[in-house]
């Protein structure tokens, strides 16, 4: 039988509450980046789920992470809807994104004149700590609470 305190000793990882949040119940959408997302392509369409509730036409949208913003621009006239790559690809380079990193888009605001959404990162890379701790004890579970 295993002691309860057990897991305590196990190394956690503290999140910055700013990051992370539970959704709202407002729309909302998630996709795992991959190469044609990042360098050198900078490509994101918006899934045809939100097509009923986002405006059509070209639409100025803001990207919200922590305490900053990205200004861009919605292109919703077409079949795909694609954000601008240049602010995008701006938003993926100062957030330091990578193939493999998940991201949360909730709407938080969406009218005829701006959209907005609010973004969460969840980092698809484990932390060099944690694969080293791994490396040293691989017969104990890493706990990341």
């Amino acid at each position: 039988m295993e002691n309860s305190t057990q897991s305590s000793s196990y190394p956690s990882i503290e999140l910055n509450g700013e990051e992370f949040w539970p959704l709202s119940g407002k729309p909302y959408f998630d996709i795992i980046l991959t190469k044609s997302h990042v360098k050198p392509l900078y490509q994101l369409g918006i899934p045809p789920k939100l097509d009923p509730i986002l405006p059509s036409g070209s639409i100025p949208m803001v990207l919200t992470f922590g305490d900053k913003s990205w200004e861009m621009t919605y292109n919703g006239e077409k079949r795909h809807k694609l954000l601008d790559r240049q602010s995008w690809g701006a938003f993926v380079d100062e957030n330091n994104l990578k193939a493999g990193d998940g991201l949360v888009f909730e709407l938080k605001e969406c009218n005829k004149t701006k959209i907005i959404f609010r973004v969460q990162i969840l980092r698809g890379d484990i932390p060099d700590e944690l694969l080293e701790m791994a490396a040293r004890e691989s017969e104990k579970p890493i706990v990341i609470e």
